[in-house]
């Protein structure tokens, strides 16, 4: 099997990219908190308590009494509590309050880390060009989503209980796609080894990206329509192992089911997950038998374990009814899959390019 290793790191300056890969390695793991913070915030009722959005005052709690007085008064004007939580004390608003406003400012610190060392590292130089666009994209999606966190806000302020599971899903996949973006960039920075003659391998690993983002989509929707809270039997769902068309295709047109039938949904990532599991499984023996290095056969085995974890976990979740502890166990599980599977399909990519890989011709030097 042929490698090839490659490098986005200087030979003549490799503190430069270190602290760069260090500032993106810190990134990754505060959109990995903030995305468990926003799956405690929805699983505790808590997004909605806050409703206004004030980028900037926004970032001080109430700090009196008639300012705690003021932003309850706010909820109390939301069919969420009107519905849900009419004669709910102070002090059990303020228990939500807090889950999302600590969202709120987790976002606005993802920012203000991101933004001040990537401008420090611009002036200092220690960016190529194509790095550079990189970043300045990941940046613009960073800023999109504080407009979609409170897009999807609004839509449980005024003829709603609760967010829409659309804009939910989309709040949850874009956060996804920027943690993605990071992980991906991180990678490229990292001297590593790349298989170059493993193309089934290669495909069946993207295929396994494609299916994770799928599944984390099917997810956002499962929470968004609660659909853990109903079917919470296994290996049957709703009396069977498959249930029956006229209970999962009932909504006109059809297609509504596949968003909006809590049954529909479950049932979609319950069979996501299987064929998830399997191809792991196959990608494994495939690496096995084609004696593909000890890093790819490694990052296979650990895909495999972790899906299985993954299951189990999704498993226990429904039959528990979504409990805190393992709804969040369930969701930080997922980010460690998304994680070793950007790495495996990146590991089995072809050696790209010193433009490809964000480097300087200072930089093309210290692939070997």
């Amino acid at each position: 099997m042929t490698k090839i290793l490659t490098s986005a790191e200087p030979a003549a300056a490799p503190a430069r990219i270190r602290e760069v890969r260090w500032w993106l390695t810190i990134m990754a793991a505060l959109i990995a908190l903030m995305v468990l913070v926003g799956g405690a915030t929805r699983l505790t009722e808590s997004g909605l308590s806050i409703v206004e959005w004030k980028p900037v005052t926004g970032t001080l709690p109430p700090l009196s009494d008639q300012q705690w007085n003021k932003a309850f008064e706010g909820y109390k004007a939301i069919p969420q509590y009107r519905e849900l939580n009419a004669g709910m004390t102070l002090h059990e608003f303020k228990t939500i309050f807090w889950w999302e406003w600590s969202h709120r400012l987790l976002g606005r610190i993802i920012g203000i880390v991101y933004l001040l060392p990537f401008l420090w590292f611009m002036w200092r130089g220690f960016l190529p060009a194509d790095l550079k666009r990189r970043l300045w994209g990941i940046f613009a999606l960073g800023a999109l989503q504080g407009g979609v966190g409170w897009w999807m806000v609004a839509s449980g302020l005024t003829q709603r209980v609760e967010v829409s599971q659309y804009r939910l899903a989309v709040h949850l996949m874009l956060a996804l796609l920027i943690f993605a973006a990071i992980v991906g960039t991180l990678r490229r920075l990292s001297v590593h080894s790349r298989t170059t003659d493993a193309s089934r391998m290669r495909v069946t690993s993207a295929i396994l990206l494609g299916l994770v983002f799928l599944q984390l989509y099917l997810g956002a929707l499962v929470a968004g329509l609660r659909a853990g809270k109903a079917f919470n039997t296994w290996p049957l769902i709703d009396g069977g192992f498959i249930p029956s068309a006229a209970r999962l295709f009932f909504e006109k047109p059809w297609w509504r089911n596949l968003f909006d039938n809590a049954l529909t949904v479950q049932f979609n990532h319950r069979m996501v997950a299987y064929t998830l599991w399997v191809i792991a499984i196959l990608h494994l023996v495939d690496a096995v038998r084609a004696r593909a290095g000890t890093a790819v056969i490694n990052g296979a085995l650990w895909l495999a374990v972790t899906m299985t974890v993954q299951a189990t976990l999704g498993i226990l979740t429904l039959l528990h009814q979504v409990p805190i502890s393992l709804g969040l166990a369930h969701q930080g599980v997922a980010i460690v899959v998304l994680t070793l599977t950007i790495t495996q399909v990146e590991r089995l990519s072809p050696s790209p390019s010193a433009r490809e890989a964000g480097m300087s011709p200072l930089t093309a030097g210290a692939v070997r």
